[in-house]
């Protein structure tokens, strides 16, 4: 039933993430698209009384518990990230709005990666601080095991992303070079040289 739950939440999201921009710039309809967005914090919620719900029921821990808890952490560090990010490309592909800058390069990409590897770690804090309640929640009782090696997998993905981060930093990227015609255009025939 958790992992179900999971997938309705991402499907969920996804979904209401559609309907909401759909509302706000095909329908012209900002205020409704708005409250559309906002529901989408009620599916995590969800997620996680349901979960408690079910270890409180006497359920084993395993894997599905701990993929809610990393599922509820990455919503809550990347959710409004994502938004926000779909939304001004929404803006900007239905509504004629300005178009998104894009992480950059050089000490600007590297900047921007150390932003999204401080979201993972925000989204793994989350995650140990709800898997460390439901191993105190279960004690002696149960097998914990399983949650522990997700709070572990947590961990390794917070150390793997800052290595990303800190390789952007080492080896910044390039802006990609532009040709020095750039911008010109072969003239028509029936156009003049002055």
């Amino acid at each position: 039933m958790i992992v179900a739950l999971i997938i309705a939440c991402e499907v969920g999201f996804w979904v209401l993430l559609a309907a909401g921009l759909a509302l706000r710039y095909l329908a012209k309809m900002p205020r409704l698209g708005a409250a559309v967005l906002l529901c989408e914090p009620l599916m995590e919620l969800v997620l996680l009384v349901v979960t408690t719900l079910d270890l409180k029921n006497g359920a084993e821990p395993d894997w599905k518990h701990g993929l809610a808890a990393l599922y509820i952490g990455y919503t809550v560090a990347y959710g409004h990230y994502t938004i926000t990010w779909l939304d001004g490309h929404a803006a900007y592909r239905l509504a004629g709005g300005p178009k998104p800058a894009g992480p950059g390069y050089g000490r600007a990409r590297a900047a921007h990666e150390w932003k999204l590897w401080v979201r993972t770690v925000i989204a793994a804090a989350v995650a140990l601080t709800l898997l460390q309640v439901a191993i105190w929640y279960v004690g002696d009782a149960g097998d914990v095991s399983s949650l522990r090696g997700w709070q572990s997998g947590a961990l390794r993905v917070v150390g793997i992303h800052a290595l990303v981060a800190a390789a952007y930093t080492i080896w910044p990227s390039k802006a990609p070079a532009v040709p020095d015609d750039a911008g010109e255009r072969p003239l028509a025939p029936t156009e003049r040289r002055r």
